[in-house]
């Protein structure tokens, strides 16, 4: 396995560089950088973690799906993986390096119907609905973000003026924190900021696998994770 060095100042030049030129002259002129410092740290920086935390390491593609997108730009302006399967959060423990830093995070990116109505169901219920409202707010007293779209108003069947109708409103949930470049971001820098941020998302994500859980809808049934 690859060590797990850091991301220098060149990662964030080649990802601006990229932002300026997103392009597959600038792409494959720069490729060899991008497997081994972007990429392929990227991938050691997941791998080392997963001893830690478990789970399999999953990297995505550079390549942006535009099949049904007005923006043409053949390339992702940020590399990332997921952990799934860990003994910390199931759905998947994220992280992604770009030229604004090191991001990490957790939580349910995308909902299929049934987890959403699952999701609904006990957000609305004062037990484990005031559990999650208490739990997001520590996180973000922590530093983290609260991600993900929401609904214009409240969804079918559930009051507007529901004391958590914020939570009621969420199409996915997720969390994190972001990691500024500087002048780069070290070794033990970047699994510090990683391993803390997911720990602190940490009961969140257990209450969405304790309440929402894994979709049981067919595969072809499902919203798309592009």
């Amino acid at each position: 396995m690859t060590t797990f060095e850091g991301f220098g100042p060149k990662v964030q030049k080649w990802f601006s560089g990229l932002e300026a030129d997103n392009s597959k002259a600038y792409f494959s002129a720069n490729r060899d950088f991008f497997e081994e410092w972007v990429r392929g740290q990227m991938d050691a920086l997941l791998s080392e973690l997963s001893e830690t935390f478990g789970g399999e390491v999953k990297m995505f593609r550079q390549n942006r799906d535009i099949r049904f997108s007005p923006d043409k730009s053949p390339y992702k302006t940020n590399t990332y993986g997921i952990l799934y399967g860990s003994d910390l959060a199931a759905q998947g423990l994220y992280a992604s390096i770009s030229a604004r830093g090191l991001v990490a995070g957790s939580g349910y990116h995308v909902m299929a119907r049934d987890q959403l109505d699952r999701f609904r169901e006990a957000v609305a219920e004062d037990g484990p609905g005031a559990e999650l409202g208490n739990l997001t707010a520590r996180a973000e007293k922590a530093g983290l973000e609260l991600w993900g779209e929401s609904l214009a108003t409240a969804p079918r069947g559930y009051p507007k003026d529901h004391r958590r109708i914020e939570l009621l409103r969420r199409k996915n949930l997720t969390l994190g924190a972001t990691l500024k470049f500087g002048r780069g971001i070290g070794r033990a820098e970047g699994l510090g900021f990683v391993t803390e941020t997911w720990r602190a998302a940490a009961p969140v994500t257990g209450w969405l696998d304790e309440y929402v859980g894994s979709t049981t809808m067919p595969a072809d049934r499902r919203p798309s994770r592009r």
